[in-house]
């Protein structure tokens, strides 16, 4: 007997999936085992074979089983991983369905068509979101802005400390006097 599995999977710990699971709900997918239903929160740019859940999932599924997915990006945001993902998946006699998708078989001919397109959409979108992201980062380098951990002491501080130093402060007692950590105090006096 054929047996149906849902894979969701957001990116951040602030989303949820539970808007996948009832868009899977909706479309007539009764998953009422909870072990048949699969979550986690990683980046969709992590290879499948390298995310936990989706590895507990492959140790579950057995040929003429069903997967869900409510998007092929849930799969993955790379077009040749999903394609692996999804070659492996139909290897192994698992029907792939995705809800943006009308629900095709992604096993069969249409079904790979169509995934491939979307596929490759979603790595285009990804690569759009890192274009973006990297000339943002550009932009405010250009304007002034620093990244990072700000700074614990300004460099005044750190001639104040290295001169202290020289004349017999110790340690401990600049620390205090600074209100930062030990090891501060040796980074700023080297």
């Amino acid at each position: 007997m054929s047996r149906t599995f849902a894979y969701c999977r957001v990116s951040t710990s602030d989303q949820t999936v539970e808007s996948q699971l009832l868009e899977i709900a909706n479309k007539g997918f009764d998953i009422t085992n909870p072990k048949r239903i699969v979550t986690e929160t990683i980046s969709g740019c992590t290879p499948a074979k390298e995310r936990p859940g989706f590895q507990k999932l492959l140790d579950r599924l057995e040929a003429g089983d069903k997967l869900v997915v409510t998007k092929l990006d849930r799969l993955g945001r790379n077009s040749i991983d999903v394609q692996t993902t999804l070659k492996t998946l139909k290897d192994n006699g698992i029907e792939v369905h995705c809800l943006a998708l009308a629900g095709f078989d992604l096993g069969s001919a249409i079904g790979e068509l169509v995934m491939q397109m979307f596929a490759a959409v979603a790595q285009f979108e990804r690569e759009l979101i890192v274009e973006r992201t990297n000339a943002g980062l550009k932009n405010a380098k250009a304007k002034g802005r620093t990244f990072g951990r700000p700074k614990a002491l300004t460099d005044e501080q750190v001639s104040e400390i290295k001169n202290a130093m020289r004349e017999g402060a110790t340690i401990s007692g600049l620390s205090k006097k600074m209100g930062v950590s030990r090891a501060t105090i040796m980074r700023a006096a080297e």
